[in-house]
């Protein structure tokens, strides 16, 4: 039986003809939803962990006798493992197999739950989560570039409003999740839960996702050094520097030095893409198809404003409105709840309906309810209209997800998928860190400038509430003030998605009948 290998020198094929995008590969089964709902599993599972952690900080403080700055590494050292060789991953997936590289992330992802579970020291517990992580970036373009090859352009929608959904509701879930298990089995239960969903969805994924062709070519050493190298020094610099202060991280070493280093890096490596003839790690064609460069785009100011958004919100909810953190994450669960309602409705518009409607739409709705909820962190705003306003949020967002991410695959042609994939998943996490970045550095300038007696910026007290009303006022104006940065941010993926083309197979379908 002959070998399911594909050769390609990495380079984009010439454009098909319109209302002809890539299509499927042969031997396929005729319905790929099992396999969908298989990698679904892991992807929630591994997006949850991004952030269950931040709720258990109190909790991991108390137990290892830590400060604080040794707990945020538990969740800075997954997020940066998770981020740095999503790249490379997204492409090694393409040369082994995405159900392979699957496996073995998910493999890797749950041993290491194990282990976090059961170590005895904050150190341990940190290693343990860089372990995790690096099993996460194994996993996340794999589901991407499945879907990709596995669904027809006409339906790629629906699968892809699906994927998007769960990236948004995990980031959601996380600390609901987290506070719950916390309160009642402990802290190692956010971990140990992963064990037997991760064993479930192996035996999912290895019965029900299909054996994929690989595409025998080399492999670009230099890239992978050059990316991996400027992005930890361009993610870790961002990620840390509102923690460390942006002047000196430890000894000698400078957050700016480390993102001029980065920097540099990054654009060394965006050069030597441009030079190398075959299997660059990020084939520069891809950038050619404008629906790709604009989705990456978009979903960096969405991964931007979803990491920023939650920060002042849920300090708000716990300092000035005195909820536990499980009352505070609640009040965004209106969000969740509607993004898993709208996902399958949503999914089936984006076969249908122009992208620049569904995105345009979607993100305006987003930044103009981060506007009003601004105005709505305030002492004494009535419950339900916060609620209601998550409503609108996860309304807005439902119709986020499914359009950009089906966007930027649905012109992929199968032996770009995992690059392609790669470099939405690393967009997507830079947006993310740049948004935990900034806002912490923006919340600290305006609780300075708010509250100039706070100490540069540190809350007057967390929960309980039992702020004074002298402070309360002026504290919830620094916090709100502060989410008019993502609700800002997010007006920049609007304009990008109001100048998306219409897809090949909607032209196909508008056509003028022959004859």
């Amino acid at each position: 039986m002959a070998e399911n290998v594909m050769p390609t020198d990495g380079a984009v094929p010439p454009r098909p003809s319109p209302g002809h995008g890539p299509m499927r590969e042969e031997g396929l089964p005729e319905n790929p939803w099992p396999a969908l709902w298989a990698l679904v599993l892991g992807f929630f599972m591994i997006l949850v962990d991004s952030t269950i952690v931040s709720i258990a900080t109190p909790a991991l403080m108390g137990h290892f006798g830590a400060g604080i700055n040794e707990v945020l590494w538990v969740t800075s050292a997954y997020l940066l493992a998770y981020a740095v060789p999503l790249l490379i991953t997204g492409r090694l997936g393409d040369r082994v197999g995405p159900k392979r590289m699957y496996l073995l992330g998910l493999a890797v992802f749950t041993a290491a739950s194990l282990w976090c579970g059961l170590t005895g020291t904050i150190t341990g517990l940190i290693v343990a989560r860089v372990v995790q992580g690096l099993g996460a970036s194994m996993m996340t373009p794999q589901t991407m570039s499945v879907i990709t090859r596995t669904f027809p352009p006409e339906r790629r929608g629906s699968a892809m409003a699906l994927w998007g959904a769960t990236a948004g509701v995990a980031t959601l879930v996380g600390p609901i999740l987290g506070g719950v298990l916390i309160d009642g089995l402990g802290w190692e239960w956010i971990f140990f839960v992963n064990v037997p969903v991760g064993v479930l969805g192996l035996v999912l994924a290895w019965r029900l996702v299909p054996d994929l062709a690989t595409h025998a070519h080399s492999f670009d050493w230099i890239g992978v050094a050059l990316s991996a190298l400027g992005l930890f020094c361009g993610v870790f610099a961002l990620q840390e520097g509102s923690t460390f202060g942006w002047g000196t991280i430890a000894g000698p070493v400078s957050v700016p030095a480390l993102l001029v280093t980065g920097g540099v890096l990054l654009v060394v490596f965006v050069w030597w893409q441009s030079r190398v003839r075959r299997e660059p790690l990020v084939p520069l064609g891809l950038f050619r198809d404008r629906n790709f460069s604009l989705a990456n785009i978009g979903v960096t100011t969405v991964g931007f404003a979803v990491t920023a958004m939650v920060f002042p919100f849920t300090i708000y909810a716990q300092t000035v409105r005195g909820l536990t953190p499980t009352g505070a994450a609640l009040l965004l669960a209106p969000q969740a709840v509607m993004s898993i309602l709208l996902a399958r409705p949503a999914g089936k518009l984006v076969d249908h309906v122009h992208p620049r409607i569904l995105a345009g739409l979607g993100i305006l709705g987003w930044s103009l309810s981060l506007f009003w909820l601004s105005r709505l962190m305030v002492p004494g705003t009535p419950t339900w209209l916060i609620l209601l306003n998550a409503v609108l949020l996860g309304a807005s967002s439902s119709f986020v997800w499914g359009p950009l991410s089906t966007s930027a695959s649905r012109n992929l042609p199968p032996a770009l998928a995992g690059a392609g994939s790669g470099v939405y998943n690393t967009t997507r996490q830079i947006g993310s860190v740049l948004g935990s970045a900034a806002i912490a550095a923006l919340m600290q300038a305006r609780i300075a400038a708010h509250l100039p007696a706070a100490g540069g910026g540190a809350a007057p007290h967390m929960g309980g509430g039992t702020i004074p009303a002298a402070v309360a006022g002026p504290f919830s104006d620094a916090l709100a003030e502060s989410m008019l940065l993502p609700a800002g941010v997010l007006l920049v993926g609007w304009i990008a998605a109001l100048f998306f083309e219409r897809p090949r197979h909607m032209r196909r379908s508008n056509a003028p009948a022959a004859g």
